[in-house]
């Protein structure tokens, strides 16, 4: 759901006709997040570039759909999701998971959290009050750092990808030690899932130097005109 990159001046100025809500301050930088809603619709900005918005999900989704599918031998698979958003990711994981798994979804803003039982309560609907849900209000790169062979499934739905756009931090996840921590907490057979703005074949190469095995898939934007988003499965192999 994040748009652009380089947001031109209608991109603000069409921020700019939306009703703020509320602002969130990003741990580590000087600017924040901006919730701002508009009729039915709910976004949240920063620096005059839409993240995410209620109403487009498509990707997010198929992001959850796609690494679940990798699961489906796994009676109680345990998974990490980088990046609340707006939930989508998270109830799609819910609807294709069994009910002994167990999904950690890693925040690194607060106020994203607060916004998901506040003014965002009837988009993410029942999904925080699911027994097999935690939520940790941090960096994810700490809780991949957790242990060794501790996940089955890692879904990264982090600022705008690997081309970051939030935080700089947030490039430890992508760079070469990044992937190689994903695929050392991850178990033989655990799937390392990446959300991306766009495509980016840099990344696709360093996903296999890091000796995963990778499918790429696109999947059409639901703005016209849109670069589309891209979804990388990276497997860690079985010995």
């Amino acid at each position: 759901m994040r748009r652009s990159l380089a947001p031109g001046a209608s991109e603000a100025a069409r921020l700019a006709s939306w009703t703020e809500l509320d602002t969130g301050p990003i741990p580590g930088r000087s600017g924040c997040l901006r919730l701002v809603r508009r009729d039915d619709e709910f976004l949240i900005a920063v620096d005059g570039t839409e993240l995410m918005g209620s109403h487009r999900s498509g990707s997010e989704r198929e992001l959850a759909t796609l690494a679940c599918a990798a699961l489906r031998d796994h009676s109680a698979p345990r998974v990490l999701i980088g990046g609340l958003g707006m939930g989508f990711t998270l109830r799609a994981a819910l609807g294709a998971l069994g009910p002994r798994a167990r999904v950690v979804v890693a925040e690194l803003v607060p106020a994203v959290v607060a916004w998901a039982r506040g003014p965002l309560a009837h988009v993410f609907g029942d999904c925080l009050d699911d027994q097999r849900v935690e939520i940790r209000e941090g960096d994810v790169n700490r809780v991949i750092q957790s242990g060794p062979e501790a996940w089955d499934a890692i879904l990264l739905d982090v600022d705008n990808g690997p081309r970051g756009l939030v935080s700089r931090g947030n490039d430890r996840l992508y760079d070469a030690w990044g992937l190689k921590r994903a695929r050392w907490t991850l178990r033989p057979g655990g799937v390392l899932a990446v959300w991306s703005g766009c495509p980016d074949r840099k990344f696709k190469a360093r996903l296999q130097h890091t000796g995963f095995s990778v499918a790429e898939h696109r999947i059409r934007a639901e703005r016209r005109g849109r670069t589309p988003h891209v979804v990388w499965i990276a497997t860690r192999p079985s010995p």
